[in-house]
């Protein structure tokens, strides 16, 4: 009997729980989805990463001056006459998204002309001192002048035969003569 007492007190905890979180769970979801949801034309981002909220229909003349997560939903003000591009109203106040970032719902939109583009930030110019210290301008110079070589010496060579063999050609006979004869020597006690 105590097992029964038990199971039944525990039951109805159980449901008075799921009817309160039911009875909460739906009144947060109406009162979510009546916040959220924008009325009139809207787009949803369906891109997979954050994309740019941009000042104008382009991503190189115009700064980008918001974000949007994927599945954002905002509402929608206008399209660029090429339809590349959307105009949004955001928690940031409003700008353009590219069209292919997001979908389109709620009926269709009205062609915006594109706002003036920004001035562009001034260039620096360069410095006139520092352009100065660049330009070379030659200084005047004597031209190179041509110094002759030095004549040319040309060897001349006799060809008168010798008659004298010099010290240098008798110690190579010698030397012929003995290793003639050590040849033969060898060459004989060999046998």
């Amino acid at each position: 009997m105590r097992q029964l007492w038990f199971k039944a007190y525990v039951g109805a905890i159980l449901v008075a729980i799921l009817g309160a979180a039911t009875f909460f769970s739906a009144e947060q979801a109406g009162a979510y989805q009546d916040v959220s949801t924008p009325t009139g034309i809207f787009v949803t981002v369906t891109y997979s990463d954050p994309i740019n909220v941009r000042s104008g229909p382009s991503t190189r003349e115009y700064p980008i001056v918001g974000q949007l997560n994927p599945g954002d939903v905002v509402t929608a003000l206008g399209i660029s006459p090429g339809r590349e591009w959307i105009q949004v109203s955001y928690a940031g106040g409003t700008g353009w998204v590219y069209s292919s970032f997001v979908s389109i719902s709620g009926g269709e939109l009205m062609v915006l002309e594109p706002p003036p583009t920004p001035t562009p930030l001034a260039t620096a110019t360069i410095d006139p001192t520092l352009a100065a210290e660049f330009n070379i301008q030659p200084t005047q110079t004597r031209l190179p002048t041509f110094t002759p070589p030095p004549p040319l010496e040309v060897p001349q060579f006799d060809d008168s035969p010798r008659g004298s063999m010099g010290a240098a050609g008798i110690f190579i006979v010698v030397l012929g003569l003995l290793g003639g004869a050590g040849l033969l020597a060898s060459y004989i006690l060999r046998r």
